[in-house]
């Protein structure tokens, strides 16, 4: 009987076989309870027609206009490339590259790298840079904001309803179908497909037996989840499977984290205090900040809206933050049940990271429906920018963070008191 994988838990490093799983059950961690990996209930042709699909419905999506908004006899199309378009004529290139990056290339790239090595795998034939699309699949999936976006339109929709006649045209429903498709989709990680690899036997697996060397010394590639043994657990070294830099655990996690947190903090002040948007009209020249966006809402009578904006911009941001902070401040062991809380309040972290970008996303949007010179027009503010630096550094704070070296800390105490009985 062939041997079965063996996997690292991304949380707690806990080792464990890779056992087969009826469809739709998940395999979780016995340590932390962390979700290790599920068994699909689509097989692998399945997933191919889900990725094509996603990308015909991506085409549709941006190439029809999200709505039309008409004011007396003007009418102006909004759609995603033409926000993108009108926010760098308007000077604010660096929130239109990062909001076309989120809202566009990631996803398109996203869909792209899971067609190419769907179709790689069922061909039977990893092709040599397989390694390195997966690497950059990883990347994406989590810079890949469509449903933000989404949530985005519906709350430009309801602060135009009573400025204009809104019209949805095709665009809309593209992107309501892409939210379904790539929430459904970004379950396949690049982890997960290395795991159909291995279950067709195109790529090396690790052994089982290595779970009875030293395994102090064992660690995981964060890119592929490949267990290996290392040399030196101070050194990085190459992964055995895709040439990805393994470390024991990630390097200098106290100073990156914290000067990333300090960064946010930073960024977080201009991005509540200077405009994230002006509108003209003819009658008056008016700029907006966050919680006056949110207290507009409010007033509109969508009490619904106001909350999940408030939520988005203003709870979430300070909730991981300060989230953060207690993960880096409160580092010693306090038993079990205590580091489980931990690694679950990580992971919430981990969850919300992207929701921020909701507010930035609104005034994209904004800016491309109200596009009446003269009459009624929405410019972005530096606030807007800010704020997306905010979600950036947040996201890369989560990701410098390493909830196993909590975990580690049981083993250095039960190390500590072993070496004490022997003396």
């Amino acid at each position: 009987m062939a041997s079965r994988p063996l996997i690292a838990c991304q949380h707690c490093a806990t080792l464990h076989e890779r056992v087969p799983l009826a469809p739709g059950a998940t395999a979780t961690c016995v340590r932390c309870g962390y979700a290790l990996y599920r068994a699909s209930t689509i097989p692998l042709n399945g997933w191919i027609a889900l990725v094509v699909g996603a990308l015909l419905v991506f085409a549709i999506a941006n190439y029809f206009p999200i709505v039309t908004l008409r004011i007396g006899g003007l009418a102006t199309h909004a759609s995603l490339p033409g926000a993108l378009y009108l926010t760098w004529e308007q000077g604010h290139r660096l929130l239109a590259v990062m909001t076309g990056m989120f809202s566009f290339w990631m996803p398109l790239t996203q869909l792209l790298f899971l067609l190419w090595a769907l179709l790689a795998i069922r061909a039977r034939r990893i092709p040599g840079d397989f390694s390195y699309g997966m690497r950059l699949l990883e990347f994406v999936i989590h810079w890949s904001m469509v449903p933000v976006f989404m949530l985005g339109i519906l709350v430009a929709l309801v602060k135009f309803a009573g400025m204009a006649k809104v019209q949805l045209e095709p665009g809309i429903w593209g992107f309501v179908v892409l939210t379904f498709l790539l929430t459904g989709l970004s379950r396949l990680t690049a982890r997960r497909l290395w795991g159909f690899a291995e279950d067709a036997g195109l790529v090396m697996q690790a052994r089982a037996d290595l779970a009875q060397t030293q395994t102090h010394r064992l660690a995981s590639c964060h890119a592929c989840g490949f267990v290996q043994q290392l040399e030196d657990v101070e050194q990085a070294e190459a992964c055995r499977r895709c040439g990805e830099r393994v470390h024991f655990r990630k390097p200098d996690q106290k100073s990156r984290v914290w000067a990333l947190v300090l960064a946010a903090w930073i960024a977080y002040i201009p991005a509540n205090v200077l405009p994230v948007m002006r509108i003209r009209t003819a009658a008056s020249d008016s700029e907006h900040t966050i919680l006056g966006g949110v207290i507009e809402l409010w007033n509109y009578g969508s009490w619904d809206l106001a909350l999940i904006v408030f939520i988005a911009s203003v709870v979430v941001p300070m909730t991981k933050l300060l989230a953060l902070m207690v993960l880096m401040v409160q580092r010693r062991w306090r038993g079990p049940v205590i580091q489980r809380q931990r690694t679950r309040l990580y992971e919430l972290v981990e969850f919300i990271g992207q929701w921020s970008m909701l507010d930035v996303f609104v005034v994209i949007l904004m800016s491309a429906m109200l596009d009446f010179p003269g009459i009624s027009q929405v410019i972005a503010g530096p606030g807007a920018a800010s704020f997306g630096a905010v979600v950036i550094l947040t996201m890369f704070a989560a990701m410098s963070y390493d909830p196993r070296k909590g975990w580690d800390k049981q083993r250095e105490i039960h190390d500590r008191s072993e070496q004490a009985s022997r003396v």
